[in-house]
């Protein structure tokens, strides 16, 4: 993401905090309506009405859209692009298009991942007309001119620079290269000074008209819209773009296992990372493998990792793991960070840990925590706020998980028996991981 990630108002702080608190004060997820909307040009999305506010709140993304589309030797283009759209479009100049967002108390903001590009937008119903036409123009006319390009050019080399010094950022660096050695994965999404230095306003322009299409475009809403208007203000938006995005195909991404990578670094610490293989989340056992790492690491100061690290030895502040699901590819990672001379206790203590839930699994009272704190977490993180409900409507179509997943998502984890999470984590974690340490060499 760039440095300037966000677009925003500062005459519209009450905005801001309206859309903050914009709830679903039931809480559980079937308490959520979600509509199926098709504008008249055929563009669909997801939408939650919601009239208590005069607000609008629009997600969307370009499914394979990411960093991922990035030409060789342009890495980082797409994340260039982020801090573009909002920097003039049309005839429009980047300052008079910043003071016009400021002035009509709208928020607008990109980002890019891997897999997607994606938009966040929101506007006061009083202004909407002229809010969405805004969008519109950034999607379709951005200007790329040389002082913004520059400018933001700069932001996110001054960026790269300064983590070239920070070790968990080289450590993330090495472990991605090294797990996904030869794929797009394994290069660095915000890009290199070097590869930044390549791109000019053509690349960025050539991008934008081959990734922003409708036929890779998920948009989900939330607020003060009823789904014939919600219709109309789809074609406004992105009525214009070309029907077919042009993506260059991205392969299947195999995690590479077995190798022990360690970079000398004269810090206070010794930043240790490790990986083993995941599930995709079109996987049937998904879920397994979801509750399987929370107690092995993604349940914080439940899990087994944190018990056996922090806890009971005092090796580390915390430690943790996490399932990435990419689009082409996925893997279980894991992480920590402990002084040099405990490097090797903890990387030994973390084989330890995989092994065993490899080869006896959790009990029946871990999974039952686990389950409960997974399905009453959901509603927290996700359906709190127009923003949360926004972003989750856009995911469940990335994800393919149909219009009913919030409803049925406590029923899939229910489903799953201690003998799932067993065989899941025999068969994920009956491998040698890659380990990779930044830190002072061994003494």
């Amino acid at each position: 993401m760039t440095m300037k990630a966000l677009s925003f108002g500062l005459k519209s702080l009450a905005a801001a905090v309206s859309f903050g608190l914009l709830g679903f004060a039931a809480g559980p997820a079937e308490a959520v309506d979600i509509q199926e909307v098709t504008s008249p040009g055929g563009i669909e999305a997801l939408l939650v009405e919601d009239h208590s506010n005069p607000l609008i709140a629009l997600n969307f993304a370009f499914k394979g859209g990411g960093a991922t589309q990035d030409p060789d030797g342009k890495e980082g283009l797409s994340n260039l692009l982020t801090g573009l759209l909002d920097e003039g479009a049309g005839d429009i100049k980047s300052a008079d298009f910043q003071a016009k967002l400021d002035d009509l108390g709208v928020s607008m903001s990109f980002d890019t991942g891997y897999d997607n590009f994606t938009g966040s937008f929101r506007t006061i119903t009083d202004f909407e007309d002229e809010a969405f036409d805004l969008l519109h123009l950034a999607l379709t006319e951005p200007r790329f001119d040389e002082e913004p390009v520059n400018r933001i050019r700069g932001q996110i080399v001054t960026g790269i620079l300064a983590d070239q010094n920070d070790p968990e950022k080289i450590a993330g660096k090495v472990f991605r290269e090294t797990v996904f050695a030869g794929h797009p994965y394994s290069r660095p999404d915000e890009g290199t000074p070097e590869s930044l230095a390549t791109v000019t306003a053509q690349n960025l322009k050539d991008f934008r008209s081959r990734v922003f299409a409708r036929d890779d475009l998920v948009v989900g809403v939330v607020g003060d819209i009823t789904p014939e208007e919600l219709g109309k203000r789809l074609d406004q938006v992105f009525g214009d773009l070309p029907a077919k995005a042009e993506l260059t195909p991205v392969p299947m991404a195999v995690p590479v296992m077995g190798r022990d990578v360690h970079v000398d670094l004269a810090v206070p610490q010794t930043n240790i990372r490790a990986a083993m293989p995941g599930v995709l989340r079109s996987d049937d056992d998904f879920f397994a493998a979801y509750l399987m790492n929370h107690i092995l690491g993604g349940g914080s100061f439940t899990s087994w990792l944190y018990e056996e690290i922090r806890e009971k030895r005092g090796l580390a502040y915390g430690a943790y793991s996490y399932l990435s699901s990419y689009d082409h590819g996925a893997l279980l990672g894991i992480g920590t960070a402990t002084r040099a001379d405990a490097a090797p206790q903890t990387v030994d203590i973390i084989r330890k840990e995989i092994e065993r839930m490899a080869d006896t699994g959790p009990t029946q009272e871990e999974l039952d925590k686990a389950k409960a704190y997974v399905k009453g977490s959901y509603a927290v993180r996700n359906l709190d706020s127009s923003l949360a409900v926004a972003q989750t409507l856009v995911g469940i179509q990335l994800d393919d998980l149909g219009k009913d997943y919030i409803d049925e998502r406590q029923a899939l984890i229910d489903a799953v028996t201690l003998d799932d999470v067993k065989a899941t984590a025999k068969k994920l974690l009956d491998a040698t991981p890659t380990v990779v340490t930044v830190g002072p060499a061994a003494s």
